[in-house]
């Protein structure tokens, strides 16, 4: 499996059909999340931009996955295959005792 980096260029201006989609959207985002289908969900400060690490077999899979995505009418997304993607969750450290 391999993963893939989603760039979404946001609209300058959120109508109420945008903002009234949102609730769905995270909805979405967070049942993807809990199935290990997308890894990291990033906003940028000023909302031009957001960013997901997405797993999946190939790019036609990343496709049909932002395909469900409530928001994806407003968004341009592009699609990057990542080599690969470190986390802090990724490394396990031994926990130290205080004692």
């Amino acid at each position: 499996m391999s993963q893939f980096m989603v760039e979404f260029i946001l609209p300058e201006e959120t109508t109420e059909e945008f903002i009234a989609k949102v609730p769905r959207q995270r909805l979405k985002i967070n049942q993807l999340m809990e199935k290990g289908k997308i890894t990291s969900y990033s906003l940028a400060a000023d909302r031009s931009k957001l960013w997901c690490v997405i797993k999946a077999e190939n790019e036609v899979e990343v496709m049909e996955i932002l395909a469900e995505f409530p928001l994806i009418g407003f968004m341009q997304a592009t699609v990057s295959e990542l080599m690969f993607n470190n986390t802090a969750t990724a490394v396990k450290l031994p926990l130290y005792s205080l004692n």
